[in-house]
């Protein structure tokens, strides 16, 4: 998915201390999304939770965008023109509706809930996303992943997988990137990763054994679920730091309520994060943007895209070079 930002704001990217309670036991973080518009001749709107000034990075991912149930009758729905990315993988995952994808790997799939899409763009490539005519309700998660400094140059990939559902103590599981509760993703990431959609039963209390070298963030999609002791509401994310080898959620509506678990090592490297490119520093957006304004073979081509744009032009960069941003100690 792009980063739609008609001007976005360059942001450096930094691995902060996690927050720890005066026991030094881990405690929870809240991070609250702010709305994007996105595509469609309507402008469907996005939540986006990463990057922010509180903290831009959960090991890897760096980017997450949750939107829906949108009704595409009155948004239009989902037409993203062929855009491009470098140095990250794309992480689709739905819960209602139908996305097309094409890209310059020559990859042409639908995403269907359940079913995790993962682009890698390292050097660079371009895709589009378009919600199919049977869709009438979209609702999902879009995400990115940092590629670490010895991967970004990684050629163009395509990797698609349906996990099966794991039933838990309280609720179930879809593991769609690394391991948890014993399911494990064939899916391979470039740093250590955990993705997961899991739901809770009503009034359930479900504990989870996490690897304490992994940070973590649960995002809410529905219901009011209680993270270690910390009420979250819909569109939240809570995050919790290395050093915690449980997890616990509970359920407090009387209905099912359902999440999004995203973890992984502490990523510690620096990136810079404009539109739809991640890099290490102002001059190499500044290439990564004239390369894509000139059409380089560095993108490639999707074939077979249909919209009123052959292509997502780059916005105009800042008139100031980048001053990094410092996380709040």
């Amino acid at each position: 998915m792009s980063n739609a930002d008609v001007h976005p704001v360059e942001t450096t990217c930094e691995t902060r201390p996690s927050p720890h309670d005066e026991a030094g036991h881990p405690r929870v973080e809240i991070l609250t999304s702010r709305e994007v518009p996105l595509g469609g001749p309507r402008a469907m709107p996005v939540r986006r939770t990463l990057p922010q000034r509180q903290r831009s990075l959960i090991g890897a991912w760096c980017f997450a965008d949750h939107y829906g149930p949108d009704d595409v009758a009155t948004t239009g729905g989902m037409d993203v023109a062929p855009h491009p990315h470098t140095g990250l993988q794309t992480v689709s995952w739905l819960f209602t509706g139908e996305i097309e994808h094409r890209d310059s790997h020559g990859v042409h799939a639908i995403v269907r809930p359940g079913e995790v899409n993962l682009m890698t763009g390292g050097h660079g490539i371009c895709h589009s996303e378009v919600s199919t005519p049977d869709t009438t309700t979209l609702h999902g998660v879009q995400l990115w992943v940092a590629l670490p400094d010895a991967a970004r140059d990684a050629p163009r990939n395509f990797q698609h997988h349906a996990p099966e559902t794991t039933h838990l103590d309280g609720g179930t599981a879809k593991v769609f990137l690394g391991s948890l509760a014993g399911a494990t993703s064939p899916v391979e990431t470039f740093t250590p990763l955990l993705g997961a959609e899991i739901t809770l039963d009503a009034g359930a209390d479900l504990r989870l054994d996490i690897d304490p070298a992994f940070e973590h963030g649960v995002l809410v999609d529905t219901g009011t679920v209680r993270l270690a002791g910390t009420q979250l509401s819909r569109s939240m994310l809570g995050y919790v730091g290395t050093g915690a080898s449980l997890l616990t959620l509970a359920n407090l509506g009387d209905s099912p309520a359902r999440v999004v678990l995203l973890g992984g090592t502490p990523f510690g490297e620096e990136i810079v994060m404009w539109w739809n490119f991640v890099g290490r520093n102002h001059e190499e957006i500044v290439r990564f943007r004239d390369a894509w304004q000139r059409e380089s073979d560095r993108f490639g081509r999707v074939e077979g895209y249909r919209g009123k744009v052959a292509r997502l032009p780059a916005p105009s960069l800042p008139n100031a070079q980048l001053r990094p941003r410092r996380n709040p100690r």
